[in-house]
């Protein structure tokens, strides 16, 4: 909830920092922090009639269904008059709920407005969300090209989010032209920004070769760092990539590190997947590494299989 307080500071604009909208809701924000759910909300809403960052706030509780059932409708009608208060990623979400049609119909060219007015308050990301409209052309009139360069746009801005929905555009997409050496590019810029599924999708290019050479060695980096913060569908790759890697040169077999990494990966893979492929898999490498694992291992290696899991957020 630390980080909800951070989002909300960050929310603030120019205008509304002459006043301390922040310090208005300490108590509101302490209340989010400690998971107090019934008094951030009645906090927020004692003052949200004169803070707008109290309106986002509310915005915020409603969509994520802190402490009541979620309501996207109600979070729309909050952040439709966060927006009206000039709070930058209030102006982004509005343009999503005009976009959606949550709450009311949807109105593609309001949301190309309340978007450009957010990447005026400096959301970078809401170009690309003005992009995707142009791309589906369902609300607005259909311009890929357009569409790509707003998206692009927020990506040259720093935007790690938009680097990763134009490396998707590129790879695999209804409206876009697949373009694989751009998709690898933008994964490659999105994954260099700690995107952990664009560091897994770059590592699968890599890996196969698509949109350029194919790089075992740099795939298996890529694919264990998005491993390390816990995605969980890079685990297995890394533990076949392991498999396939060079023996040691002195007695052909795979290196201790290798064997240990194949275990681990796998041990992971199997607490976090159900797909029947993936198990059969996991069980094939399991019956070599019985061959030719020491058995002391295992509890160390478990231990650490544990703890791995036991923090992982991501999946």
């Amino acid at each position: 909830m630390m980080m909800a307080a951070a989002l909300l500071t960050a929310t603030m604009s120019a205008g509304a920092a002459e006043r301390d909208l922040v310090t208005e809701l300490t108590v509101a924000n302490k209340a989010l922090a400690a998971q107090d759910y019934a008094l951030a909300y009645k906090e927020n809403v004692r003052v949200a009639a004169a803070n707008p960052l109290a309106r986002f706030n509310l915005g915020l509780i409603e969509r994520e269904g802190w402490g009541r059932a979620r309501n996207p409708v109600a979070a729309c009608a909050w952040f439709e008059k966060a927006a009206h208060g000039n709070i930058p990623a209030a102006q982004q979400f509005i343009g999503d709920c005009l976009a959606s049609g949550t709450g009311r119909a949807a109105d593609g060219k309001a949301a190309l407005v309340w978007y450009q007015k957010a990447v005026q308050s400096g959301i970078a990301y809401a170009n690309c969300s003005a992009g995707e409209l142009y791309i589906r052309g369902q609300l607005v009139g259909q311009d890929v090209v357009r569409g790509l360069t707003l998206c692009a746009q927020a990506a040259q801005a720093g935007s790690a989010p938009a680097m990763l929905r134009l490396g998707d555009y590129y790879k695999n997409d209804p409206d876009v032209r697949q373009d694989l050496a751009a998709a690898r590019y933008w994964y490659q810029q999105a994954a260099e920004h700690r995107m952990v599924v664009a560091q897994y999708r770059l590592g699968v290019m890599l890996g196969q070769g698509e949109g350029g050479a194919a790089d075992p060695g740099l795939a298996l980096s890529w694919l264990e760092h998005a491993a390390s913060e816990g995605y969980a569908p890079a685990y297995l790759p890394v533990a076949i990539l392991y498999g396939n890697s060079a023996p040691d040169p002195a007695t052909g077999a795979l290196t201790p590190v290798s064997l240990a990494k194949i275990y681990m990966w796998s041990r992971a893979a199997k607490a976090t997947t159900s797909d029947p492929a993936d198990l059969a898999q996991i069980e094939g490498i399991e019956q070599l590494l019985q061959q030719v694992m020491p058995l002391q291992w295992k509890p160390e290696l478990d231990r650490r299989v544990a703890e791995h899991l036991g923090k992982s957020t991501v999946n």
